[in-house]
């Protein structure tokens, strides 16, 4: 092969590499466009309810998983249970301290705007996913 042939080749496989980054460009542009976003109504109604200390995991679920909170404490949900147009529960705390209790939330290192804060733990987690039903 003379070297007219080596940069004739050369050239070919430059232009196939720029028309290739341009389709993975296009393709990775349009998967993420086409991503919808889960409203909290949306989610609750997902899951198998049956109480307001489900609901309460469900939402500090979705603002773990859905608004990247690293915790959540009470002001965020009863505000979560309001956007979520869901009657607020009488006593959050109780709620919270029921799935403390069940191995569903636990206190976070860290308080949040001065309060306590609580995570969803990995059983937490499993439990949601599975509509509310025990692993076994």
């Amino acid at each position: 092969m003379d070297s007219d042939e080596v940069g004739a080749i050369k050239k070919k496989l430059e232009e196939h590499e720029q028309r290739i980054s341009k389709l993975e460009g296009l393709i990775s542009t349009k998967s993420e466009a086409v991503q919808k976003k889960i409203s909290i109504k949306e989610f609750i109604l997902s899951k198998k309810i049956t109480d307001d200390i489900q609901k309460t995991l469900a939402i500090g679920y979705y603002l773990e998983k859905y608004k990247n909170f690293s915790s959540f404490n009470k002001n965020d949900l009863e505000e979560w249970f309001g956007k979520s147009k869901e009657d607020l529960p009488k006593n959050i705390n109780d709620n919270v301290n029921k799935n403390i209790k069940h191995g569903h939330m636990m206190e976070a290192d860290e308080k949040k705007e001065g309060l306590k804060a609580w995570v969803v733990t990995i059983t937490g987690e499993g439990y949601v996913e599975n509509d509310f039903k025990e692993e076994e």
